[in-house]
């Protein structure tokens, strides 16, 4: 299996909740510190990254004592914003051992909904890879409502893959890829090391559960690889606990699920036109499908 990444030229990098706080036990130091060192590997070998990190909410719970995730809004937005300092004073710390310098990007729905933020947002990425400076983007929970949330950083991702025309979006989870069944509960199940993004039947396979700590389950990366190949790129699913996996990816080892980009590529201007309404059918699409299997 050739690996996707290896001939990568830019790639976004998501890093879930449970990885990066030790399944909510706080931020993992080590862990981060190992992810920032493949990406600046990886930069040494000519490639842009720009990560998408999760675990704002999930510290913010760790230090205000919390040990499941708030229902309410106002509860998840205070737990962003305190959750928010330490999340990227230890991403600062970390790329800084490398003389990397690193930009912190929050965004919401609503921003790339409206044409002309949208292309802001595109043109800042852009031009602070150009500059050499890793992006660090997370949802924008802190001023976030049901009405503009993304859901969960999956699908921000792949967003951000469309919005930088990257070529491969890199999705890191505690999982090690996507299985025909659930693992934990049907040990006949198997790693799918290849597929084609989009595939109907991969939904099935991907359940819906998430975590307690993170938002979003297998399938809403699934869901995400869908999206991020409408503009050619394709996707890998990973688990972000192996030692050395970004460099050993890059090195062609067949590690992971690879969700292939067969279908046609959209212009860039008609991917912003239906970026609104695939995001709503995302989402919804999830919960509608998390309502039918915990029925």
């Amino acid at each position: 299996m050739h690996s996707i990444i290896a001939d990568a030229k830019r790639l976004v990098l998501k890093v879930g909740s449970s990885l990066v706080t030790n399944d909510g036990r706080g931020l993992d130091h080590n862990a981060i510190r190992q992810w920032v060192a493949q990406i600046a590997e990886l930069r040494q070998q000519g490639k842009e990254v720009v990560l998408v990190s999760s675990g704002a909410i999930a510290e913010g719970m760790r230090r205000l004592g919390w040990n499941c995730r708030p229902h309410e809004i106002a509860k998840q937005q205070a737990a962003a914003a305190v959750g928010q300092m330490g999340l990227v004073q230890v991403y600062e710390s970390c790329f800084s051992e490398y003389s990397i310098r690193t930009a912190q990007i929050l965004l919401t729905h609503a921003d790339l909904a409206n044409r002309e933020r949208y292309l802001n947002a595109s043109s800042t990425i852009l031009t602070l890879l150009g500059l050499g400076v890793v992006p660090i983007i997370n949802e924008n929970d802190t001023v976030v409502t049901d009405e503009i949330k993304f859901g969960d950083n999956d699908t921000l991702a792949a967003l951000v893959t469309n919005l930088i025309e990257a070529d491969v979006l890199v999705i890191l989870t505690d999982q090690c890829g996507l299985y025909t069944a659930d693992p934990r509960q049907d040990p006949s199940a198997t790693l799918v090391q290849e597929a084609n993004a989009g595939d109907p039947a991969l939904e099935t396979m991907a359940g819906s559960a998430g975590t307690r700590i993170g938002r979003g389950g297998m399938l809403s990366k699934i869901l995400a690889a869908k999206h991020a190949a409408s503009s050619g790129a394709s996707t890998v699913i990973v688990s972000g606990r192996e030692p050395n996996i970004l460099v050993r990816l890059a090195a062609e080892e067949p590690i992971g699920t690879q969700l292939i980009a067969r279908t046609p590529c959209i212009a860039p201007n008609k991917q912003w036109i239906e970026s609104d309404m695939k995001v709503s059918r995302l989402y919804s699409h999830r919960c509608r499908r998390s309502r039918e299997i915990n029925f």
